[in-house]
């Protein structure tokens, strides 16, 4: 089920959203006993992008209500997205576009962590890099020529030469010292990140192609795969089983999750 503020959505609802695609969201996960790991890392997510993107406040108290009603009677594990938009909004006067509406929709999730990755370095930098927006235009394209190629899904390198992130995902690294290694670069402030730099001792700096397929381990990240290995960049095979990953992927599945 889909809903729009706590109702069910209708098809008028939507096409204002398919024809213009302009709007936010957040993905969590929810786990089988109804938590969600950085639940207030995604209401504030939320709100600094409503702020960026609509000029407007967000009520993360309305958001939690139609969550809750968005996830009863369904199974979990699952993931349920919170959109954020204004079904008003036209693509000649954007601007006046100024109240968002609460879109949530529910989807089942696969076990964690999920089967290593194989990635294609593709050269693209996504719009608006800070802000988790509903235009995937370009990011899709991308997936769909790594995986026409035989990859799984495609690792953005900028116009720089700077590895940034994945399809859907944020990148991280094990130097052959055994740090972990975020990149520095125009990326999207992943929850996962935030809640594995809690937890681990880590460090930032500009990684480029070539140092990306020299490091010891490398690794997805976002709320619905966790810790999830890379197994191959291009043709560079990598290690799937190290000690930093494995250290990664349990502290992940630690961390309590928050009650909606």
């Amino acid at each position: 089920m889909v809903t729009l503020d706590g109702k069910p959505v209708s098809a008028d609802d939507l096409l204002p959203l398919a024809l213009t695609n302009v709007g936010h969201f957040t993905s969590m996960r929810v786990d089988a006993d109804g938590n969600i790991r950085g639940l207030a890392l995604h209401m504030e997510r939320l709100v600094r992008d409503s702020k960026i993107v609509w000029g407007t406040s967000l009520d993360t108290g309305r958001v939690r209500e139609y969550v809750r009603h968005g996830l009863e009677g369904q199974t979990r594990p699952c993931v349920v997205r919170v959109t954020i938009y204004d079904p008003k909004v036209e693509m000649g006067h954007p601007a006046d576009a100024d109240e968002p509406h609460i879109m949530v929709s529910v989807r089942g999730a696969g076990a964690l962590p999920p089967e290593p990755l194989r990635a294609m370095s593709v050269t693209y930098e996504r719009d608006l890099p800070e802000v988790k927006h509903v235009g995937l235009f370009g990011a899709l394209h991308a997936r769909r020529t790594a995986q026409l190629a035989g990859y799984g899904d495609a690792l953005f390198v900028g116009r720089d030469g700077l590895v940034s992130e994945g399809g859907t995902w944020n990148v991280g690294f094990v130097d052959q010292d055994g740090n972990v290694v975020w990149p520095l670069a125009p990326v999207l402030p992943g929850v996962t990140v935030a809640l594995l730099q809690q937890h681990a001792e880590h460090r930032v700096a500009t990684v480029t192609l070539d140092q990306a397929k020299g490091m010891a381990a490398a690794f997805a990240t976002n709320t619905s795969i966790g810790v999830r290995p890379l197994s191959a960049i291009d043709d560079t095979e990598l290690p799937i089983e190290d000690p930093v990953l494995s250290q990664l992927q349990e502290t992940y599945l630690s961390i309590p999750g928050e009650t909606v």
